[in-house]
């Protein structure tokens, strides 16, 4: 396992950390994912006030006796971000109440996700107020934030200097927000890539397509050497949900130069396919078709409808596209079908695309089974 400084906390973390939204099932199965975790050398633990029992399960784990200290374990718990002090002051007992902790390493505003909490942040008597009176007595000692937000919230709420690491979607499949890692790293702060093999993707059952591209690597190697190979990240999380799940991506935990020859070649066949079998009809994700009248986040339905026609990556579009209109601000945007042919995005669009027959053929491939967030 390799270890890297988390920016301006100067914790040094493990380049995977365990992320605990999906190892609910019992107790049981929680202190084995966790105890098999540490064992690999994983010393960053990440959990959230909403993940269920999670910050429960963790915090009967950590009152028994572990293979580490305490103090080379570095836990990190999420709250969402709330309109008043008095509000965060009550969710931070609470969160360690069920860690049966003195101190969280760091605590993390969960889903600045929208210019509401951005303003609830910045407020003078807003939630950002009590986690400062944390950090003051001890019970908190680093601060940041995890978001699902548009760039320009994320690049906002950076800017603010009131946090030292972020907690981010950037992915090989969704380069979006390589702008906010690459103002973090300038600010020195703490890089954590959220869930790059399932949101990053689904890599970890990959298209038949997507294989014989990859090859002769795993589509889920190739993503977490894209990532690791980003001196700027700190660390990559893995929701593994039993113990066995952390085989797979901690074959990589070791691997983390920069690419190799062979790498590069791979990820050049991906880009010459993508480029081929989109031809015309391949959205840039520049975002200039935005705002849509309709709510539709256009870019981001293209950017799937991209994957499904180029890499065969039909289901993951279909599990991220059900999330449209059931997810709130974790996943704002309504489905291509809402588009009512008014043509306001079509003089924005320097590819000159013809959007709404695009928005139509993606609802077309990517309609199913309605979607919500795992830990909702």
């Amino acid at each position: 396992m390799q270890y890297r400084r988390f920016g301006k906390t100067n914790l040094h973390l493990s380049v995977f950390s365990l992320g605990t939204m999906r190892y609910l099932a019992t107790l049981a199965n929680a202190r084995q994912t966790i105890q098999e975790a540490i064992a690999q050398g994983i010393n960053h633990i990440e959990t959230a006030s909403g993940y269920g029992k999670s910050e429960e399960y963790l915090g009967e784990v950590l009152k028994a006796r572990l293979c580490v200290s305490r103090d080379k374990l570095y836990i990190t718990s999420k709250i969402p971000p709330t309109v008043d002090a008095d509000s965060m002051r009550r969710c931070i007992d609470k969160s360690l109440e069920k860690l049966q902790l003195d101190y969280l390493d760091c605590l993390a505003i969960h889903g600045l996700n929208t210019w509401e909490h951005f303003e609830w942040v910045r407020a003078e008597n807003g939630c950002m107020q009590a986690i400062q009176e944390a950090v003051a007595d001890g019970r908190v000692r680093h601060v940041g934030f995890s978001t699902h937000a548009p760039l320009e919230i994320i690049l906002a709420a950076i800017n603010t200097d009131f946090f030292e690491f972020v907690n981010l979607h950037y992915y090989y499949f969704f380069q979006r927000n390589a702008a906010a890692v690459k103002l973090a790293a300038e600010k020195d702060m703490g890089v954590f890539i959220i869930s790059p093999a399932d949101k990053g993707g689904r890599l970890y059952t990959p298209s038949d397509k997507l294989k014989e591209l990859s090859d002769p690597f795993s589509s889920l190697e190739l993503n977490y050497r894209f990532l690791l190979s980003d001196k700027r990240i700190t660390t990559l999380s893995v929701g593994a949900a039993t113990a066995d799940e952390l085989i797979e991506p901690l074959k990589v935990a070791d691997n983390d130069g920069e690419l190799n020859l062979k790498e590069i070649t791979v990820f050049q066949r991906l880009e010459n396919h993508f480029d081929t079998a989109l031809d015309t009809e391949k959205c840039s994700q520049c975002y200039e078709c935005l705002p849509c009248p309709e709510n539709i986040n256009i870019p981001e339905v293209l950017r799937l409808r991209n994957l499904a026609v180029a890499y065969d990556m039909t289901d993951y579009g279909k599990y991220r596209y059900g999330m449209f209109e059931n997810a709130g601000h974790w996943f704002p945007g309504m489905k291509g079908n809402r588009c009512t042919e008014c043509g306001e995005c079509l003089p924005k669009c320097p590819e000159e695309l013809d959007i709404p027959a695009l928005l139509k053929d993606t609802h077309s491939l990517l309609k199913g089974k309605e979607g919500r967030r795992l830990w909702e």
